[in-house]
């Protein structure tokens, strides 16, 4: 999933038809490293989102607005100064490199025509947003890079601004059929992994779209080629490009079963059999802003829990080793029977066996076969038989102790997996605040001296299902108590996947006694999505009357009990079920 250089020049193509003519009425800085321009076009007011972040670095029009911060930061304060009401007059990019030229002219202070560029490069962790003068000098960047951070080139004011040329690679627009062959050819490679090495802007994806289209084995060594092949690879190739400078994009996501895994600014043929399917999307934009609004927030919400993720990983790794350690003390503890009945044989026989002997020959009289008792032959039978019993002794007691502490450790296992599953669900920050509050109460996280209980304001996801009823799922353990015990009613249908972590599902059910079968198996969905199973393809799911749900004494957070349940196994496809916001 690269936003690699055709990708951009799709975005360049919808932003060169958009905004053109259009001037800047507002420039934001929503955070530290990204611009939200808002444009006046002929068509109406336009937003354009640029993210120089190193991990999701991307440029899109949005229609969604942001809060900026009070002060503004220096950048845009500047940019303000500069750009405020100029009017963009062209956008560009250089070949098919990852670099977005935009264009812009206004007025000075005397009155005079001036022109400016901001340039967007879209590098991964070398992105950022340059703005430049006439001439290419950097007036400022949103990053600055001195020659301490990279060796290569500095960006800082009053600098040169110029491409970094840090890859021998060749423009994928002008080459021609010959030039084709002999790059491809000279490279020891698999024939897709020739071609996004050879050419700028062409992600592995893209290369194996062109070698399907080829019907050629992307994986098969470029030695093994033959002049057909590399007849058919360059007619695709060549395609595929024509294609691009004409502007025909068709922006794709691509998805094996349910799962979204790639997304391309132009058809993915090779994702068009079995499993395999794409989905059209009316713009690049539209396609960028839904795909990375779900990775951003992913992103974001996994960076803030980590501290959390990591405490739960800890106690979970110290909790499964001293489980396996008692479980295998456990096994060791099943000898105990065998040295009892040793112990018993030994008062029985033991009046038969001869002084020094090393072993008695006795038939055990619960089963009525034979047995061999290994003796001590410094002992006497009766101090033999003593000293079995007093390992049996021992035994048992370590037996039941560990009967006890195996439970309590499990128990706690299974606690920290449904926290962890609760991290996995966890969407805001707010839902981060309840978590780390039943860590607290759990003694995982320490509460400072004199600090207060944390403010809860999260609250559950709410659905409501095809045939009108409300749907609740519990993001936590807290809000799984909350559901189940003080919200639900004693009709009201709870739902939970089976013998897993996961969500309290609970369906109101307004006093009606019968429910549609679509809103049982709806429900049943959101029990599996909201749950450690949501990654196979069925979950099996317990479904029971609220008022048959218990909870022990003393039991942790999230932890119930029922005996009569309804099952069903379904999938775990929730984008027919419509969300609530609240």
């Amino acid at each position: 999933m690269a936003f690699d250089g055709v990708t951009i020049a799709g975005v360049v193509s919808e932003l060169r038809r958009e905004l053109i003519g259009g001037r800047l009425y507002k420039i934001a800085q929503p955070e530290t490293d990204e611009l939200l321009l808002t444009i006046k076009t002929q068509n109406g007011q336009k937003r354009l989102c640029i993210s120089a972040d190193a991990s999701l670095p991307l440029i899109y029009l949005t229609e969604n607005n942001k809060p900026s911060p009070m002060t503004a930061p220096n950048f845009c304060m500047l940019l303000r100064k500069h750009l405020q009401n100029g009017r963009i007059t062209d956008i560009t990019q250089p070949g098919l490199e990852r670099i977005v030229r935009i264009h812009i002219e206004h007025l000075d202070e005397m009155g005079d025509l001036c022109q400016k560029t901001l340039v967007i490069e879209i590098m991964g962790k070398h992105s950022n947003i340059i703005f430049c003068n006439e001439e290419d000098m950097i007036i400022d960047s949103i990053k600055h890079i001195s020659s301490a951070v990279s060796s290569v080139r500095e960006v800082l004011p009053g600098k040169q601004y110029f491409v970094v040329q840090t890859q021998e690679k060749q423009d994928a627009l002008t080459a021609t059929s010959s030039d084709f062959h002999d790059t491809i050819a000279s490279r020891p490679a698999p024939v897709y992994k020739a071609i996004y090495g050879s050419y700028t802007g062409i992600s592995p994806i893209l290369a194996q779209e062109i070698c399907h289209r080829a019907d050629v084995d992307g994986d098969r060594p470029t030695a093994a080629m033959g002049e057909a092949d590399y007849s058919r690879l360059f007619d695709a190739f060549s395609g595929m490009m024509k294609e691009i400078s004409q502007e025909q994009f068709a922006p794709v996501i691509a998805y094996t079963g349910k799962i979204p895994t790639e997304y391309a600014a132009v058809a993915l043929t090779l994702y068009e059999n079995g499993e395999d399917h794409t989905v059209p999307y009316p713009s690049i934009s539209a396609l960028l802003e839904q795909y990375y609004a779900e990775k951003n927030t992913y992103t974001r919400i996994r960076q803030k829990s980590a501290d959390l993720r990591r405490i739960v990983q800890t106690a979970l790794e110290r909790n499964v080793k001293k489980y396996d350690l008692q479980l295998q003390q456990m096994k060791d503890t099943e000898k105990r029977e065998k040295y009892r009945i040793y112990g018993e044989l030994l008062n029985t026989y033991g009046y038969s066996a001869a002084p020094g002997a090393k072993s008695l020959e006795a038939v055990n009289y619960y089963t009525n076969e034979p047995v061999t008792i290994p003796l001590d032959p410094t002992l006497s039978a009766t101090e033999n038989a003593k000293k079995y019993f007093d390992r049996y002794g021992k035994l048992k007691r370590t037996f039941e102790a560990l009967s006890t502490l195996t439970q309590e450790v499990k128990e706690e296992i299974t606690h920290l997996e449904s926290i962890s599953t609760a991290l996995d669900i966890a969407l805001q920050e707010e839902d981060l605040v309840e978590i780390k509050e039943e860590l607290t109460q759990s003694g995982y996280i320490h509460r400072k001296g004199g600090s207060k209980k944390a403010k809860i304001t999260s609250k559950p996801f709410h659905y409501i299902s095809s045939d009108g009823y409300h749907i609740y799922v519990g993001k936590n353990n807290f809000q799984n108590d909350e559901l189940t015990f003080k919200f639900a009613t004693g009709n009201d249908w709870w739902f939970h996947a089976k013998g897993m972590p996961g969500s309290h599902v609970v369906v109101k059910t307004n006093g009606e006694t019968d429910l549609p079968d679509s809103t049982f198996e709806e429900a049943g969905r959101l029990a599996a999505f909201y749950s450690k199973g949501r990654s196979q393809e069925k979950v099996e799911i317990d479904y029971i009357q609220k008022k048959h749900v218990k909870k022990p004494s003393g039991a942790k957070p999230g932890f119930v009990v029922y005996y009569t349940n309804y099952s069903l196994m379904i999938d775990s496809d929730i984008s027919g079920i419509q969300m609530i916001s609240e």
